[in-house]
């Protein structure tokens, strides 16, 4: 008897100690520890901020605060930029930048142990920026009205952007552009743009001080090149809405020449969804966001980036119009916006296949712009 209660006694210290310290750490018994963030650009139209949830092992996401980026988004919903990129890390994890589009600028912050940071704001260089690329201390946007165009920044570890002079430059488009994203190549010596008005990719070289030059011009393979990412050996996967036009969404890949073109390694390989929008790439698999059919669709990527369609649903979203989408650094776990019920998506990603986890809801419907660490 008195063996039972000496160990009811000690298992009576154990839970309390246990207790206390989850109690100290903001971690409550049962769940699982913080491995990151992600970040959600909630584009208001009374005033542009980020969401910020806490990562978990599991998967979950915890509300932790929201940052004002002190600029104005657009307060649409169902794709209001029609871009990819409108949030962005940068290379290091360190920074975290913002557009503003409807007021015309860009934000940074540092990212910090608990959240974000302000670090400044500065006009785009433009009218509506919709897409934030990073590279070694230099940072491009794009802006998608007016007279279409990138604009350089250099930025230093505590968020301070400082426009690069002689930095803009107009896309090849013109006024018929209409730019979806634009984002450095791996090694920062160029910057690709889609322009989803022309079909057309523009290549930008970028010398040492962060000066382009260009555009050269590559034709799309297929029509509304969107969403772009980088694959294996110098290979490029852009999405391909091909204007809606229903269950003909594609997919096609690039290799980088270094040069003024692109070598094309797989033409405008169908998905069987409608309006192929936004990508990303985990392993050997490409995840592409269907956004009018509401599906996500599976790519195989090969050694050199050649695409060959796993599975054209890989998970349905229904109608809430999925957009934006961002990995888990680890390639764990996928989140996916839904423009028309305010919330994130989250699968767990095994391979090719995706499981649902769950459905976070209670954003603002304007959200646009997802990033992860």
């Amino acid at each position: 008897m008195r063996h039972g209660s000496l160990s009811l006694k000690w298992m009576t210290r154990f839970l309390f100690a246990a207790l206390l310290a989850a109690t100290s750490t903001g971690t409550a018994l049962g769940e699982k520890v913080n491995t990151g963030n992600v970040y959600v650009m909630t584009n208001r139209a009374e005033g542009n901020s980020v969401e910020i949830f806490s990562r978990g092992a599991n998967g979950g996401l915890k509300f932790v605060r929201e940052v004002p980026t002190q600029g104005l988004g657009t307060g649409a919903t169902r794709d209001p930029l029609m871009s990819q990129g409108a949030l962005r890390l940068s290379m290091d994890g360190h920074l975290l930048f913002a557009v503003n589009p409807a007021s015309g600028e860009l934000t940074a912050f540092v990212v910090t142990p608990d959240g974000l940071e302000f670090g400044s704001k500065v006009l785009s260089g433009g009218t509506f920026p919709v897409s934030v690329t990073e590279h070694g201390g230099i940072v491009y946007v794009v802006n998608q009205l007016g007279n279409p165009n990138i604009s350089g920044f250099t930025v230093d570890s505590g968020g301070k952007l400082e426009p690069i002079s002689n930095s803009t430059r107009e896309l090849a488009g013109g006024g018929l552009a209409l730019p979806a994203e634009v984002r450095f190549t791996p090694d920062g010596k160029q910057l690709l743009v889609t322009e989803k008005g022309t079909a057309q990719i523009d290549i930008f070289d970028v010398d040492a001080g962060g000066r382009p030059t260009g555009p050269a011009v590559q034709a799309s393979s297929g029509k509304v090149p969107f969403g772009f990412t980088f694959g294996p050996n110098a290979s490029v996967v852009v999405t391909e809405a091909q204007g809606a036009l229903p269950k003909k969404g594609s997919t096609s890949s690039y290799q980088l020449t270094g040069g003024d073109e692109l070598a094309v390694v797989s033409t405008s390989v169908p998905d069987k969804g409608t309006a192929a929008c936004w990508v990303v790439i985990t392993g050997q698999t490409a995840w592409v966001v269907n956004t009018v059919t509401g599906t996500i669709s599976a790519y195989g990527v090969g050694a050199n980036g050649q695409l060959s369609l796993i599975n054209p649903v890989a998970a349905s979203l229904g109608t809430a119009v999925p957009i934006d989408l961002i990995a888990s650094p680890d390639g764990k776990y996928l989140y996916v916006l839904e423009s028309a019920i305010g919330g994130v998506a989250a699968f767990q990603i095994n391979d090719s296949k995706l499981t649902p986890l769950f459905n976070k809801t209670g954003l603002p419907l304007s959200i646009q712009g997802i990033a992860a660490r």
